[in-house]
């Protein structure tokens, strides 16, 4: 299922019209796809491993929320939460400043993430505490994309709404 960056993210409540959501790949559309990005971006946080830790078990506790609730898109919105967490902590982990390619992002690629074309910057000594937020972020994020409820929930929607 393609993530559709067409849509018109600040009108649509994908609560009411999850038929609209795509699941895309990796982080597509986590800081769009609404109410979902309001509820959960307020407790993301990943500058140390403290931090990261509380943050990684509130989204975890919002994500077994929707869950429960059989809200698949939150869920799913949940889970790019903690991989972005992790992503984003190893880019700094790795980046000092968070800024791993060189150049401004292509215009028609704003939103979008990659290289597109721009070069890596060099990488800095490994920053120990990004590492360790990342670490902590990333096994909220394996726990959240192999629970069996998350697993049974997403091959539903798929089957509902197409890949």
């Amino acid at each position: 299922m393609p993530f559709n960056y067409d849509q018109d993210f600040q009108q649509t409540d994908f609560r009411r019209h999850p038929e609209l959501y795509r699941v895309g790949k990796g982080e597509q559309g986590v800081l769009l796809v609404q109410p979902y990005k309001s509820e959960i971006l307020p407790h993301w946080r990943f500058r140390t491993p403290e931090l990261a830790r509380e943050s990684s078990e509130h989204i975890f506790g919002l994500f077994l929320d929707y869950l429960k609730a059989e809200d698949f898109v939150g869920a799913d919105m949940a889970r790019k939460f903690l991989q972005m967490g992790y992503t984003r902590a190893r880019r700094y982990a790795n980046h000092r400043g968070g800024k791993k390619y060189d150049g401004p992002v292509p215009a028609d690629k704003k939103g979008q993430s990659g290289a597109h074309g721009r070069p890596e910057l060099p990488r800095a000594p490994e920053d120990p505490e990004k590492a360790a937020a990342a670490r902590i972020f990333k096994l909220k994020w394996d726990e959240a994309r192999l629970h069996p409820e998350y697993v049974r929930q997403r091959a539903a929607f798929e089957m509902q709404y197409g890949k």
